[in-house]
């Protein structure tokens, strides 16, 4: 009896594995990459610019967690490329960049330095770092680590400070060693891909999702198993790497603009963005009523507008 259940247990096992690598190669095909890769140290990340703009600062656009370029690129790439050269970055393990340095790029110094990589290729010495949510504490450890790199920082519905809670269920199985691979592999993608669509509505709520968003923005690239353990890691890690960087955060000295939600679920405005703002020595706090956590989406023309600010803000105080 237990020798039939093992083997009915390893039987379905294989089923999913196999449904799992014909759904990502399915996933690969329907969004394929669409901008160019850059060599960093040990591998390379997949990069998108828009825009010719060469007399004003450049604009760098870092997506959050279980994302990908695709996202930043349908609210504001397009936008901002209008008057600014706009560099768009899968982070590491994320779309369809590369994973360089494995396990230990989980940690936002680390991306940071990869981050600064791209940049030096690109020649670029200087730009306005956008990051939403996740990529907020990303943006914070690169102003940290570059801050000559540093020209404004706009930080939209970020995580940046320690919090209580811990994270999602399903974070903490797939960061594990061994069962998180295996966990990725076989349930992930036949579970989550059918209701992909419903699973993004959460992100949006009060406000309502874009039709046809998580195909548009290519989410379902996060269902991949690298992906989405390397996502899970990435979420993993926050914590710890939050709480480390957070006490250093007043000495940032970069012009900052923090746009949140007050009815944000998913990253409290309180325990991060009300009070990065407190911490900075310049920073310009918009609490946007009624919106949640896709600020960039459903506030992008104030986002656009606040970045043109920082813009030129950051061009007149270097000129003087």
């Amino acid at each position: 009896m237990i020798l039939d259940l093992l083997a009915g247990i390893l039987v379905l096992a294989v089923v999913l594995a196999i449904a799992s690598a014909i759904g990502a190669a399915w996933i690969e095909r329907r969004h394929p990459p669409t901008g160019r890769f850059i060599e960093v140290a040990g591998g390379r990340l997949h990069i998108l610019e828009l825009g010719e703009a060469t007399d004003t600062l450049p604009v760098v656009l870092l997506h959050g967690a279980s994302g990908n370029l695709q996202d930043m690129r349908l609210s504001l790439g397009e936008r901002l490329a209008r008057n600014h050269r706009v560099v768009l970055i899968d982070r590491p393990g994320h779309g369809w960049s590369g994973r360089p340095g494995g396990d230990a790029d989980a940690a936002l110094a680390r991306q940071a330095a990869l981050i600064a990589q791209v940049l030096d290729r690109l020649g670029i010495a200087r730009a306005i770092i956008l990051g939403h949510s996740f990529a907020g504490a990303v943006v914070t450890a690169f102003a940290l680590s570059f801050p000559q790199r540093v020209a404004a920082l706009a930080l939209l519905a970020p995580a940046t400070h320690p919090w209580s809670g811990g994270i999602a269920w399903f974070y903490t199985v797939a960061s594990l060693p061994f069962v998180g691979p295996l966990f990725a592999r076989t349930i992930v993608l036949p579970v989550a891909l059918p209701v992909l669509e419903r699973l993004c509505v959460s992100v949006f709520a009060p406000q309502p999702m874009p039709e046809r968003y998580a195909d548009r923005a290519a989410i379902a690239l996060l269902l991949r198993p690298s992906a989405f353990v390397a996502n899970a890691r990435d979420v993993a890690q926050l914590l710890a790497d939050v709480t480390r960087q957070s006490p250093r955060y007043a000495e940032i000295a970069a012009p900052t603009v923090i746009i949140t939600g007050d009815r944000d679920t998913i990253v409290s405005p309180t325990i991060h963005s009300k009070a990065l703002a407190a911490a900075l020595r310049h920073a310009k706090l918009i609490v946007l009523e009624g919106v949640g956590h896709a600020v960039q989406h459903v506030a992008a023309d104030r986002v656009v507008a606040e970045v043109e600010q920082l813009a030129a803000r950051s061009t007149l105080s270097r000129q003087t």
